[in-house]
């Protein structure tokens, strides 16, 4: 290669800027060097090309650097700015939720203490007084009076709007109460009850099962109780009945007008509903303190109510009620008759408990017809009405 055409190419190449890289001078000269000995100037386009393509790389890559990123830029802003968004309408979508809950719990809480109303039960066997709210003292009395687990949900809820009227009555007319004493007990004195620790380890597995159903029933009917001319009722309730129920002044003193005899045919299927006892003419003797000559054949006559239970029973001489005998004798039912077999007496016995008010297996077999709760309460208990415990007694919700 000639001296003037490689002073014009080096010029060439500086015009470029390419002479300040110090490793591409050293490679032109060995490849000028190359050149000159083999004599192949004739290779001096493709190695400008080559040169020009090396110089290009760079730039290349600049480019493709510089386009990736301004597609990342414009795939990423529009995300940038959603999820945010997103993110915030999630945000307020579970703190709208949150709020929510926690306006239910405390209308929840509102609807059990809205009346501001507890009880003050004496437990019997701790001998403490259990400060409860209204709602869980009758969950624990329907729990206590009925069995949960075999009873239809009508006859519980009958069942919950009897025993809420109940304390209510009580609370309403009780005299000065002793804080000591409670305002009840937790026995047949006032009404059966038991706490959920008690609850669950009588029922055990069955526990879950049962207290849904249970609160269902209460919930229902939460806040309601039975008022006669605005004013609440003594809902009395027993087991089972003879098929019929009893006039109240018939077994107790005071005539109740919403305590009337009605006809309960759906007794029969209940287990107690028949009995029998058998007593010697000298255990009879002691028990009613009578002296009957056992040697003798007794003379045994009866008057009955109008709920076919015994009104009077006259043995000989002496003259006892229906109450009498039965709670004497401890007989399920003041509907007996008589029978002497030698020196003995054979009590045979209808239904179970004193007869008056709702029978439990009446309502049960009630429920089980298709009859709802409020239709079971007016069988029973005659020209009663469903209020409310605010409305009805304003004095204890304010306590």
């Amino acid at each position: 290669m000639k001296k003037g055409k490689y002073s014009k190419y080096v010029q060439s190449k500086k015009r470029k800027k390419l002479s300040n890289n110090f490793g591409m001078k050293q490679r032109k000269k060995e490849i000028l060097k190359k050149m000159n000995k083999n004599k192949i100037g004739q290779q001096k386009t493709p190695l400008k090309m080559k040169l020009k393509r090396n110089a290009a790389s760079p730039w290349k890559l600049k480019s493709i650097l510089f386009v990736a990123s301004l597609i990342t830029i414009i795939l990423l802003i529009p995300t940038l700015i959603v999820v945010p968004s997103a993110m915030g309408n999630q945000l307020e979508s579970e703190s709208l939720e949150t709020i929510q809950n926690e306006e239910n719990a405390l209308l929840e809480d509102a609807g059990e203490a809205g009346s501001a109303l507890s009880v003050s039960v004496m437990r019997s066997e701790s001998e403490n007084v259990e400060t409860v709210p209204l709602e869980s003292y009758v969950k624990g009395v329907v729990a206590s009076e009925m069995p949960v687990d075999e009873f239809e949900i009508e006859a519980l809820k009958a069942q919950a709007l009897a025993a809420r009227t109940f304390i209510v009555d009580h609370l309403l007319n009780q005299s000065s109460s002793d804080e000591d004493d409670g305002d009840v007990s937790d026995t047949v004195r006032h009404q059966v009850y038991k706490n959920d620790k008690e609850l669950r380890q009588q029922w055990g597995s069955d526990y879950e099962a049962n207290i849904a159903k249970l609160e269902e029933a209460v919930k229902a009917t939460e806040g309601e109780i039975l008022t006669y001319e605005d004013t609440p009722i003594l809902p009395a309730f027993f087991s089972t009945s003879n098929g019929h129920t009893e006039n109240s002044e018939d077994y107790w003193e005071n005539e109740l007008p919403y305590l009337r005899s009605v006809e309960s045919p759906w007794d029969e299927d209940s287990s107690k509903y028949l009995d029998q006892k058998t007593f010697t003419i000298q255990e009879v003797e002691q028990l009613l303190g009578v002296d009957l000559q056992e040697t003798n054949a007794i003379n045994i006559e009866t008057t009955r109510t109008e709920g076919k239970r015994v009104d009077e029973l006259q043995l000989n001489e002496y003259s006892f009620s229906g109450r009498d005998v039965r709670e004497k004798l401890d007989l399920q039912s003041s509907d007996f008759t008589i029978k002497q077999k030698n020196s003995h007496l054979i009590f045979t016995t209808k239904g179970y408990g004193h007869g008056i008010g709702m029978s439990q297996y009446g309502a049960n077999g009630m429920a089980k017809n298709g009859r709802n709760y409020q239709e079971i309460v007016e069988h029973y208990y005659q020209d009663v009405e469903i209020s409310t415990v605010t409305d009805t007694a304003p004095t204890l919700v304010s306590k």
